[in-house]
């Protein structure tokens, strides 16, 4: 015979089936949990995966759907008023050891009221968690609970925690157009705006990090012989980059003691701006006013239609198809030859 077990706590039904392994309260089914261990590590699980904001919104949305379940099912009851749904269920929540909780000026017109809660099982895990601050469950919970009993969307505000010192937690609820769904999509922009925002970081250190390589890189001094030097151009030549070309040339040409540079356009775009020209010629008169004259190389067909069409003048600069002629027409000017 199965051994089951029944009681009444003030109109209230407990039921056990030890053999089946059931516990139905008020003819549903239920389960107990320790607070402080159990229920703790499960709420300490949820802010450890979710983190604190995410956990924050989770105990609160489903703090706030629990309690519309069981608003609307109160509400359905038509020969209940609201105050004597909010008595029965505050009765039936101690008796499931929830704590005390107490609904005060309760105004069916302005659909507000004020809610005081003491020792909840909720407090109760939060204590335990070490936490000075009152976790959102059971705040939502009766928002959710009202806002089906008054048939209108209730919200909340905290007005004193218990975890704080305080003798109660005390809450004031009040008709608002603030709902969890609202609140989702608020906390989802936010964490999508700083993700967004992280992106943003990211990608600016790796485009300094890239210009900076780009800089180091970017139209080296190579000494080839004894009095002349290499600078190749490669790409296109924005301002930043082109200062920088303009001042590492320059900086560098007298400690290798350059009779001739030598500009190497193989690299250079096809398409070359009038800027990129401009830039040429600066660097050539640049060079001559310390005594280095320079002489153009890797001039292609293409290239050459370009300098046609610039309004530098280039026909004053010795130019060249090739870097081997250049290198050899610098050291005929000097008077030297490869042997």
């Amino acid at each position: 015979m199965e051994k089951e077990t029944k009681i009444n706590v003030d109109g209230l039904q407990f039921d056990w089936n030890i053999e089946k392994g059931i516990f139905q309260f008020e003819g549903q089914d239920a389960v107990l949990f320790w607070i402080s261990t159990a229920m703790k590590s499960f709420f300490d699980t949820i802010e450890e995966i979710s983190g604190i904001e995410a956990s924050s919104l989770v105990f609160e949305t489903s703090g706030f759907r629990q309690g519309l379940v069981v608003g609307e099912y109160f509400e359905k009851m038509k020969e209940l008023s609201v105050e004597e749904a909010a008595k029965s269920i505050t009765s039936t929540y101690a008796s499931a050891g929830w704590g005390q909780i107490e609904i005060k000026e309760l105004n069916y017109e302005t659909k507000t009221l004020t809610a005081y809660l003491k020792d909840t099982w909720e407090y109760k895990i939060n204590v335990a968690q070490g936490k000075d601050y009152g976790s959102n469950f059971l705040s939502a919970h009766f928002a959710g609970i009202f806002s089906g009993l008054l048939g209108t969307s209730i919200w909340y505000e905290v007005i004193e925690q218990q975890i704080e010192g305080h003798d109660h937690t005390i809450i004031n609820y009040f008709p608002s157009n603030v709902t969890i769904t609202h609140n989702i999509h608020q906390l989802a922009r936010k964490k999508e705006s700083e993700q967004i925002h992280q992106l943003e970081e990211l990608v600016d250190e790796k485009t300094r990090e890239l210009k900076d390589l780009i800089k180091k890189l970017s139209s080296p001094i190579i000494p080839v012989l004894e009095g002349i030097v290499v600078v190749p151009l490669i790409g296109t030549y924005e301002i930043d980059r082109s200062e920088e070309l303009i001042t590492n040339t320059l900086n560098n040409l007298p400690s290798h003691k350059a009779n001739y540079l030598i500009l190497d356009l193989t690299g250079l775009d096809k398409d070359m701006s009038e800027h990129t020209a401009s830039l040429i010629e600066n660097i050539c008169s640049a060079s001559s006013l310390i005594g280095t004259k320079t002489i153009l190389v890797g001039i292609t067909p293409e290239l050459s239609l370009v300098i046609t069409k610039s309004t530098i003048n280039f026909s004053k600069f010795d130019c060249f198809q090739s870097l081997q002629h250049g290198i050899h027409f610098a050291l005929g000017q000097m008077g030297r030859k490869i042997l």
